[in-house]
């Protein structure tokens, strides 16, 4: 039979030791490992108390990183997160990126070889880079994170994204064009498109080394932007039109005092007297709008040599026009059109949006008399950009406006890797504006407009 046991006799008890402060955990992804981006995001807002950013703004890279670095380390150590001294450098990187930058796409924004950066919501984020679309492992926390990137942006050239107002055209420190559509428009969260451009002017040449046009097509160009030829941009979206107005526009005299309109600035005109107006959206209570239309009325009365639209969209079409054939040759814009033909239609309809009391026939002399040559841009297939015709203005025949190609690129065949083949022919018709050149001093070889050889 078993001892019985005797209970001890009860002791007064002591008070038992406080607990221990609990350490939040580190954010971990599926593997197990901690998940970065919610890192650097919760270590972010962790910080914002601590740092000083007006200070930090003013500091150099470096020593933005040897300021942040201890920060870093002495928050991994507390919420026992393991790093390495890589995945700590990456880290302290990536959170002066989300600080001072634009977060998880600022390295994107410092690749020069990527021309383009398109977020389809907080999740995935596309890239182009020679003209193909790929998908990188780019993604922003949630879409809250995403919205105070967005607000970011749009907030520092004094424009605003809501609800009410879930549409807007901005554009990055450096030039780059920027589009953002937000619920409840954008039905998968925020989206946004990031037209970059590059640091350094593209001039007419570098185009010419890329394959875009021939040598031969450039110098037709270049004397046709110096001898005050009124021209039109014309091609597809992405297909590098705002680019070749920013190389032709190096042409232009230095003594000309120059005037640009824009939706958002992104030309980068290297002239010494450039005059940069750009479009105001309408307030909170839809009032102080102010449109391309207004801006190229007033530009009328500042005194300009040429006047240059970064993209004709609607009226100020009438406006364009007027000014070409009132003492403002040579100015300059863009248009989105498949050919020169469609470009032609398309300047039509939007004359038609200014509600001038204009017949056909009227609309069509305005043209004809305004606008001398259209460049016509498209992008391949295989993702290159070619200029793909160059097309003189004649006048009118009957009601119909004449227009002639001076110089095609002409497709061959394709290569196996999907290259597509082709060579830039003149077609043997030399373009009316010569003579008005030559007199200018601007003489063009004549074998430049030889079909038989190649440009």
């Amino acid at each position: 039979m078993p001892p019985k046991t005797v209970d001890a006799p009860p002791t007064k008890s002591e008070p038992s030791p406080p607990p221990k402060p609990t350490v939040a955990a580190a954010p971990a992804s599926e593997s197990g490992l901690p998940d970065m981006v919610a890192l650097r995001v919760n270590l972010h807002r962790h910080l914002l108390d601590q740092i000083n950013l007006a200070i930090l703004d003013s500091m150099k890279e470096d020593n933005v990183l040897d300021e942040l670095r201890p920060m870093v380390r002495e928050y991994a150590k507390t919420h026992n997160i393991p790093l390495n001294t890589k995945e700590l450098d990456q880290l302290t990187k990536d959170l002066a990126d989300e600080m001072l930058g634009l977060g998880p796409i600022e390295p994107l924004l410092k690749d020069d070889s990527i021309a383009d950066i398109l977020i389809v919501g907080p999740n995935t984020v596309f890239i182009e880079r020679g003209g193909m679309l790929s998908r990188t492992n780019v993604r922003f926390k949630d879409e809250r994170h995403l919205l105070r990137i967005i607000n970011k942006i749009v907030s520092a050239i004094g424009r605003r994204i809501d609800e009410s107002s879930p549409l807007v055209d901005a554009r990055l420190a450096d030039g780059s064009r920027v589009n953002v559509a937000i619920r409840p428009i954008a039905i998968d969260g925020p989206q946004v498109s990031i037209r970059k451009f590059s640091k350094r002017p593209i001039l007419l040449e570098g185009l010419v080394q890329r394959g875009a046009l021939p040598a031969g097509m450039s110098k037709v160009l270049a004397a046709a932007v110096e001898g005050k030829v009124s021209m039109v941009v014309s091609g597809g979206t992405g297909s590098g039109k705002t680019t070749m107005l920013n190389a032709l526009s190096g042409f232009i005299p230095q003594e000309e005092r120059l005037v640009t309109i824009e939706d958002a600035a992104e030309l980068q005109l290297q002239q010494p007297h450039v005059v940069r107006l750009e479009t105001r959206p309408p307030s909170l209570e839809g009032r102080h709008e102010i449109n391309q239309r207004d801006l190229v009325r007033n530009a009328l009365r500042m005194r300009p040599d040429r006047i240059i639209i970064g993209e004709v969209r609607g009226g100020e079409a009438f406006d364009m026009l007027q000014a070409m054939n009132t003492g403002h040759e040579g100015s300059m814009t863009t248009i989105h059109a498949n050919n020169p033909r469609d470009a032609l239609s398309r300047m039509e309809q939007m004359v038609g949006m200014a509600g001038m009391p204009m017949s056909q026939m009227s609309i069509r002399s305005q043209i004809a008399s305004a606008i001398h040559m259209i460049v016509q841009l498209s992008r391949l297939r295989d993702g290159t950009r070619r200029v793909t015709a160059i097309s003189e203005l004649t006048g009118l025949e009957g009601d119909v406006v004449q227009l002639q190609d001076i110089m095609k690129f002409q497709r061959t065949g394709v290569k196996d890797d999907g290259t597509i083949i082709g060579e830039f022919r003149a077609t043997g018709i030399r373009p009316r504006f010569l003579a008005d050149l030559a007199s200018m001093g601007l003489v063009i070889d004549s074998k430049v407009f030889d079909p038989t050889q190649r440009l």
